[in-house]
């Protein structure tokens, strides 16, 4: 029987059997303690857990696209809609009801905070910019920053908003994986701060 031209030592292999366990332990150990922060802020309270919806497949809704009517829209993937049902279980495990779901207009929205938590209530301000260029208008931003104000003075309780990549990008300058959440909360000048991340895992 031929032998391997290069047979590597059972050494070699070992390192990288640990280096992988390792590397698996701390990705672990950052999604708990990442957790774990989320769920301080949540629990105490003046904050918002300003979601981007779950894994809905390609960039842009189709030409045409109508509110209202979901099959013109892009949507939830099963793997998008997995996400939002974990979502709901991550928290109904630590017992954290949000006092408000608030949803951007758009199916792939309503669909992440349904499966979450129950049926959103419908705020224009979240919906995703369209046409161009792809920012959040300023009357838009406006009322956000002032709901997140009013959200951030009211301790003990928190809002869960599902909104889209382009609208927590302007609202707080900062960048957001599918169904990640950003744990908001206004500072007394009014500006956005971002405490902590929340993406539970599928």
């Amino acid at each position: 029987m031929a032998m391997p031209s290069n047979p590597q030592p059972e050494a070699a292999v070992g390192r990288r059997t640990l280096l992988g366990a390792g590397l698996a332990l701390t990705t672990l150990h950052a999604w708990a303690a990442q957790d774990a922060e989320a769920e301080a802020l949540l629990r105490k309270g003046g904050v918002v857990a300003a979601f981007r919806h779950a894994l809905a497949p390609g960039t842009f809704d189709p030409p045409g696209f109508r509110l209202g009517d979901c099959g013109t829209q892009r949507n939830l993937s099963e793997e998008g809609r997995e996400q939002g049902r974990r979502t709901g279980v991550w928290f109904k495990e630590r017992q954290l009801q949000p006092a408000k779901v608030l949803s951007s207009p758009w199916c792939r929205c309503i669909d992440t905070a349904t499966l979450a938590f129950a049926a959103p209530q419908v705020w224009p301000a979240l919906g995703s910019p369209h046409g161009a260029p792809e920012t959040t208008g300023t009357a838009h931003l406006r009322e956000l920053r002032q709901a997140l104000a009013t959200a951030s003075a009211r301790g003990g309780r928190f809002e869960a908003w599902f909104t889209h990549m382009f609208v927590l990008s302007d609202l707080a300058g900062s960048n957001t994986s599918s169904g990640e959440a950003l744990i908001l909360r206004a500072d007394r000048s009014g500006k956005t701060e971002v405490l902590a991340r929340l993406q539970v895992q599928v």
